[in-house]
């Protein structure tokens, strides 16, 4: 697997980094929706939250490999260079991505761990970041919330911004991050 980005797209470890995180999003988003379609206590609510938990998790180890891997390698221009605008405010967003993808498990873990409930990680489970305070938990619940819709807006922000430079100005900011 190449960890070195090339002169065009970036190495095979951050495409296949992007992705995955991808997919972890896609299951994030899917399992806590789904949840609510199950009585509380059955076991296919506590299957989907525990999943939401563990690929929250799993996102936040990932964006440490990725910035590691970002760190290592060099990115990629876009060709034909876009305008300075357009390229701050992607700079812009890609920063509120990795302090979502940084932030919003922390507070996950901090929610389960202030309402006394154990923090699943495929099927371990992970020490408490807090004491036991239902009231806090509620409160932290509130931000873990209004993050988790400030994602659906970044990530699909980002998803139409990269598609809008593949089909209408036809430059390589998609293919950077596609397989071969």
């Amino acid at each position: 697997m190449n960890f070195r980005n090339e002169v065009q797209r970036y190495s095979t470890g951050s495409i296949a980094m992007h992705w995955l995180t991808v997919v972890c999003f896609v299951g994030i988003y899917a399992a806590i929706n789904l949840a609510d379609l199950f009585e509380k206590g059955s076991a296919g609510r506590t299957f989907m939250r525990d999943t939401h938990f563990s690929l929250g998790l799993l996102v936040f180890v990932l964006v440490w490999l990725r910035i590691v891997l970002r760190v290592l390698g060099t990115t990629p221009p876009i060709i034909p260079a876009p305008p300075a605008w357009q390229e701050k405010l992607g700079k812009a967003l890609h920063g509120f991505l990795y302090l979502l993808m940084l932030i919003m498990p922390l507070i996950g873990w901090a929610v389960l761990s202030a309402k006394g409930r154990a923090i699943p990680f495929f099927g371990l489970h992970l020490p408490p970041l807090l004491g036991e305070d239902k009231e806090l938990g509620r409160q932290i619940m509130g931000y873990h919330e209004l993050g988790g819709n400030l994602g659906y807006f970044l990530i699909g922000g980002h998803a139409v911004a990269a598609l809008f430079h593949h089909y209408f100005v036809k430059d390589n900011t998609l293919r950077r991050m596609w397989f071969r």
